[in-house]
């Protein structure tokens, strides 16, 4: 009883942090270290009261999170991606299962697609001239809030393990 506590209270303190960082990137453009360093330094009490395995199950959530780091790098050093949503993306890969985390990746992407032509019709509608910048912490939030909505609450029903 009191692993299953701590294991929806860890959740819940996720959720939070992804609305943080969404309402921090739409202000400023920014999601700050100390959040994605908080989520990252959580996900061991996660994977505890997950009943996760050192091998081969919290192996796969570090390897996933090292390929999802070296991707994003890469989209970062091109200039595709802010280091705010590197980092975040990052820490939430220790997180999601690696099934779920390519869920998340799509609604990301779908969310993204719309949050630009959105913000991109308003900057030409009041005919902006600086450099739209796209808060992708929404979408990533958006993403991870859905599949924790879907796949890690009670009510879905679903394996909080690695899917």
């Amino acid at each position: 009883m009191l692993g299953e506590t701590i294991h929806y209270g860890l959740l819940v303190a996720l959720a939070i942090a992804l609305l943080v960082a969404a309402f921090t990137d739409i202000r400023r453009r920014q999601i700050d270290n100390w959040l994605t360093g908080a989520i990252a330094l959580a996900a061991p009490a996660f994977w505890w009261s997950s009943g996760l395995s050192l091998w081969p199950d919290v192996a796969l959530q570090f390897a996933v999170a090292v390929g999802a780091f070296a991707v994003l790098a890469g989209l970062f050093a091109l200039r595709m991606m802010g280091g705010g949503d590197v980092k975040l993306l990052t820490a939430l890969a220790l997180w999601i299962a690696p099934s779920l985390f390519l869920k998340l990746l799509i609604i990301m992407a779908l969310v993204g697609g719309v949050l630009t032509v959105v913000m991109g019709s308003w900057h030409v509608m009041r005919r902006q001239r600086d450099k739209l910048a796209i808060p992708y912490g929404v979408a990533i939030a958006i993403g991870a809030l859905w599949v924790l909505g879907t796949d890690y609450l009670p009510a879905a029903g679903a394996n909080v393990g690695l899917g």
